[in-house]
């Protein structure tokens, strides 16, 4: 069975394909059209299809269009009520025309596919299916989604048993903690609906002093939902603009709602145990990206094992809408192999790429050892290897790596990358040496979505990596998984005594993170960073100015 998913609501389009139950591409729209998030600056657009990653994700496994048994769209508009999405009461005109037309949008942007095979799979079912029929648990497992919004939720909680889902609980719209979280995003001076994970560093550099309040119009309910009652934030903290400033105010506001949305997804989280008695969960929806609330989760919820949809956010609907028509049909699925299902190049195509830049490079004997030196040597490498991740996280296949063990570098990246200064960056360990470093999150972790607390011995010695809190969003490597960044950090532990780099996503601020050998060359030659390790080869700063 061969089955394309598709997301083209709300935000990060994006397109995955699995073919005889096994994973074979997935990629957001973003890493193609370079437009942050996928989207273009107009309003609400509810059929801005990944077109390009589409294409992309057929062409990887040799199809056409006409070849597939089935479009999984993660998105059903036959669910969204009245007022839902801010609609008037044409909405059951608007309604029908979109249910009715979207396939055929589909069969425009891919000639060839037959828009009869197009299905509507709700949103949150597919959010349950990107995490739920992907993660590497053998058996059953319980489900938990929260996010903005759905149809006409913002929250699942269920069961996969035989890689059937049984829904125990969802919470209905207006109440919703990713809408919250979004709104208190907006009047901290960020961005809404992509500037989240901002808040979440904010968080660490105050007390929540609000606390009460936000337990009075918080809370987990009794049924496994939950009430979100508004807030004015105006009475907490001053509206900051984009270019305000940031007051003490402003981080005790964000530590409050931070700590209060920890404590509901525990209460929801005991809940659903409760429920399932299932030993495992699953998580997905953008709520689930907050990988501080997701550590509390693992260290004083009741599940043994706790595992994270690496690309959490809306982009990992396409898989997850793919995986239920999948599982719908009584096929096999293959567990997600790992994040790393985007585009790569050969070695022959990078060289043509540098060839036709006229710039110079070398082919050392082993790029991994020559950037372990580099970083020994204080450098900022920007690292671009093999299939490209899927998600919002550089694990090691587009990243920007420099050694930990100053803590200036913190401040060098941040400015490299145009990001605020309060903002961590993270470790990447070999996996066998974390828990040397590295305590209370989840080992090995190798998606970089809990945080851990450094032990006080490494404080000192990796100091760049180290939060204000005491803690770093840990990214372990598995050798026989990665082996080239395995050798990378064997070799910088050899000349450093430090099994740890820097690792960052390679991009600039408000540009996607880097996809192709064209954006790796733009983004180094407009960037202070030292080194491009691009396949096995090595650009210095020197050869692109000559």
């Amino acid at each position: 069975m061969r089955v394309l998913g598709i997301n083209a609501i709300f935000h990060d389009p994006a397109a995955a394909l699995v073919v005889d139950g096994e994973i074979v591409a997935a990629a957001e729209e973003e890493r193609f059209s370079r437009r942050k998030h996928g989207k273009r600056p107009v309003p609400f657009s509810a059929w801005e299809l990944p077109e390009q990653a589409a294409r992309w994700c057929l062409k990887r496994a040799g199809l056409e269009p006409g070849d597939l048994d089935a479009v999984a769209y993660s998105y059903d508009p036959n669910l969204v009520e009245p007022g839902q999405q801010g609609l008037d009461e044409r909405w059951e005109d608007l309604r029908t025309q979109y249910a009715r037309r979207a396939p055929y949008f589909l069969a425009n942007a891919l000639p060839g596919l037959d828009p009869d095979i197009v299905r509507f799979v709700p949103h949150h079912v597919a959010h349950a299916g990107s995490t739920g029929l992907a993660a590497p648990f053998d058996g059953d497992c319980a489900v938990l989604v929260s996010d903005g919004r759905g149809e006409c939720a913002s929250h699942l909680a269920g069961s996969y048993r035989g890689h059937r889902l049984e829904t125990f609980a969802t919470q209905r719209l207006p109440h919703s903690i990713g809408l919250m979280y979004e709104e208190l995003t907006e009047h901290l001076g960020f961005l809404r609906s992509s500037d989240e994970y901002k808040v979440m560093a904010l968080a660490s550099y105050a007390k929540p002093v609000h606390l009460d309040l936000m337990r009075e119009q918080f809370y987990a309910t009794e049924d496994g939902g939950f009430v979100v009652n508004p807030i004015d934030w105006t009475t907490l903290a001053k509206r900051r603009s984009a270019d305000g400033e940031m007051t003490q105010e402003h981080a005790e506001l964000a530590a409050s709602v931070q700590v209060r949305v920890e404590e509901v997804l525990l209460d929801l989280v005991r809940w659903l145990h409760e429920r399932t008695g299932q030993r495992r969960l699953t998580m997905a929806g953008g709520v689930a990206l907050n990988c501080v609330a997701n550590t509390r989760i693992f260290a004083e919820g009741p599940f043994e094992d706790v595992w994270v949809q690496p690309a959490a956010g809306d982009a990992g609907t396409a898989l997850g809408a793919a995986l239920h028509v999948v599982a719908e049909a009584n096929e096999p699925a293959v567990a997600m192999p790992g994040a790393d299902l985007g585009r790569e190049w050969t070695d022959e195509e990078i060289r043509g790429y540098l060839d036709r830049a006229k710039i110079r490079y070398s082919e050392p004997d082993d790029v991994a050892v020559e950037v372990a030196k580099a970083l020994a040597d204080d450098q900022v490498v920007a690292w671009f290897q093999g299939r490209s991740e899927y998600g919002p996280r550089a694990l090691g296949r587009r990243s920007l790596l420099a050694n930990p063990g100053f803590a200036e570098n913190l401040q060098r990246l941040n400015e490299v990358k145009g990001r605020e200064q309060f903002r961590p960056i993270a470790p990447m360990v070999l996996a066998d040496r974390a828990a040397e470093m590295f305590d209370r999150g989840p080992i090995p972790s190798p998606y970089m979505l809990f945080v851990h607390d450094v032990r006080p011995e490494w404080k000192d010695r990796i100091p760049a990596v180290v939060h204000v809190d005491g803690t770093a969003r840990v990214q372990t490597v598995d050798p026989a998984r990665e082996p080239l960044v395995a050798r990378v950090l064997a070799e910088f532990d050899r000349l450093t005594g430090l099994p740890v780099v820097v690792n960052t996503s390679l991009n600039t601020a408000g540009r996607p993170m880097v996809d192709d050998p064209r954006d790796a060359l733009e983004c180094f030659g407009s960037a202070p960073v030292d080194l491009l390790a691009i396949g096995p080869y090595v650009v210095r700063r020197s050869g692109l100015a000559a």
